[in-house]
């Protein structure tokens, strides 16, 4: 019987495919630098955790030992492919081509790849994820233990593997070890071999790794020569899927961990579709459900939770790096996002952070202040209380609207419903041209002009685009003139004139001739 024991360092307990979701205190590349923070000790008594550990050990088991139940995965998530190998056989190469970019350092020394990255691949009409993973080695250092346990931790997520080779190094007990746990965790996979720089050598330099019986490629990743073979074998293995429902109000629930996001996910689409669980981290993948609200159909994705950069290097791992790269891609697609918070624990730094990310990407914002009937116990004024805190963490975001609710006893949960359609009612606002220009001649006869170099920048009309959440076109002499303390006083007049706070709305400047 295959086993990947031979591969596993000396330092690591061997671990079999049933315990892929073992987490480990791998320190991990962060995919959200804009929460990339100094854990401090504040926030750690207010989430219930203990300061980050030092040692290496499994971090998903409960007190008896127990794998924790990780969330079932979502039915509409991108196709996900692993590529795995020994230390500096080309992985990262691979990696930065299929996501046209530089994430992974590429360097030719083994172990430059510690991290797991995740990264968007778009080909030829396709898209999947791809994750570049560390060198499995059989060193008994403690970077190698650690490399070691973080990717067989994020094998139970993936779809495909991809195992690289080194044609010039020729086929080592280290390429064995790795076919050995690509077989044993279950999943597809095919074997590319790299460094392949002349064609007449390539079936010759191929001959000795027949031997493992699958599909072996031949590439050259720096010389960019048959990596389009490698693109084909990935499209050709995903399955084809009905076209994406695109209907509905599409609504990212985020939050830091254990604020009660699966809970109230569940409260609003009446069924357990997420697990929850007093242990921060159970929600690994965006969850998806459709639910129907007053004849308006909404989407419904869970997240896992968003910690700080430095707790995530403290006791994260492979699959707390996927957990943060789908949170982001589910607050990227949605039209409006619910940011839960802990309603006892009241707003923090972190809280603010995801709200001015989903500001920058224009997504209106309903603060979701949580198990209030907790707060109700604590304090005399609860929701004046948490204003008070808001005010003073969101002062980019004065007038974000908030709702209080208790997920767990379904508290709340309709009037949150009623403010997502008002809110949507706001994105969804087309205001005529005549009004809007009625409108803007007089708020720009109120205000000094904006002086570009010697010069009075004049406004000539204002249009509004066809984007969402509502924004507009102001056409001037001179757009650069228009300083941002200006653009921002045309934002708040907007806003108040047309019920409009709380929603992101964008002013571009054009220069009319």
């Amino acid at each position: 019987m295959l086993s990947t024991n031979e591969l596993t360092p000396k330092a690591v307990k061997p671990t079999t495919s049933s315990e892929l979701t073992g987490a480990t205190e791998m320190a991990v590349a962060s995919v959200d630098a804009e929460l990339s923070e100094n854990a401090d000790a504040d926030e750690s008594t207010e989430e219930g955790e203990s300061a980050p550990a030092k040692k290496v050990k499994v971090s998903l088991l409960d007190a008896e030992g127990e794998l924790l139940p990780m969330a079932q995965l979502s039915a509409t998530r991108a196709y996900r492919v692993a590529i795995i190998g020994r230390p500096n056989v080309g992985k990262s190469t691979l990696f930065n081509f299929l996501t046209r970019s530089r994430k992974a350092v590429v360097k030719d020394q083994p172990g430059v790849t510690r991290d797991i990255l995740v990264g968007q691949a778009d080909w030829w009409g396709g898209s999947f994820e791809v994750l570049d993973t560390g060198g499995l080695t059989k060193n008994s250092d403690t970077f190698s233990a650690l490399i070691y346990q973080s990717v067989m931790a994020i094998l139970k997520y993936v779809d495909h593997l991809v195992v690289v080779m080194d044609a010039k190094s020729g086929l080592l007990p280290e390429d064995k070890d790795v076919i050995r746990i690509a077989i044993e965790s279950g999943k597809p996979f095919f074997v590319v071999l790299n460094k392949v720089d002349r064609e007449a050598e390539a079936e010759i330099l191929k001959s000795e790794f027949y031997e493992f019986g699958c599909d072996i490629l031949h590439a050259s990743f720096e010389r960019r020569d048959h990596t389009d073979e490698i693109i084909e074998k990935i499209l050709a293995a995903i399955p084809e899927k009905r076209a994406a429902d695109e209907s509905g109000i599409r609504i990212a629930v985020v939050g830091k961990p254990n604020a009660g996001k699966s809970s109230l996910f569940n409260a609003i689409v009446g069924e357990d579709r997420a697990l929850v669980s007093e242990v921060a981290g159970t929600t690994v993948d965006a969850v998806e459900e459709r639910y129907r609200y007053r004849d308006q159909e909404l989407v419904m994705v869970d997240t896992a939770g968003l910690r700080k950069q430095a707790k995530r290097l403290g006791r994260g791992d492979g699959v707390e790096i996927i957990s943060a790269y789908k949170s982001y891609e589910a607050i990227d697609r949605s039209d409006l996002v619910l940011l839960v918070m802990d309603g006892t624990h009241g707003p923090t730094e972190q809280d603010a952070k995801m709200a001015s990310y989903a500001y920058e990407k224009a997504k209106s914002v309903i603060v979701v202040a949580n198990k209030f009937d907790l707060l109700k116990d604590q304090v005399g004024e609860p929701k004046q209380w948490f204003r008070d805190r808001l005010d003073r963490e969101f002062h980019f975001a004065p007038d974000v609207p908030v709702v209080f609710t208790s997920a767990a006893r379904g508290e709340g949960v309709e009037g949150l419903l009623d403010m997502v359609l008002e809110v949507w009612k706001k994105i969804n606002l087309k205001i005529p041209t005549r009004k809007l220009n009625d409108f803007f001649y007089d708020v720009i006869r109120q205000a000094p002009a904006p002086v570009y170099r010697t010069t009075n920048v004049k406004f000539y009309y204002l249009t509004q685009t066809e984007q969402k959440p509502p924004s507009f076109l102001a056409f001037a002499n001179h757009p650069k003139g228009v300083t941002p303390a200006y653009r921002r006083f045309l934002v708040n007049r907007i806003q108040k004139e047309w019920n409009l706070e709380g929603i992101p709305i964008r002013i571009y400047m054009m220069k009319s001739t």
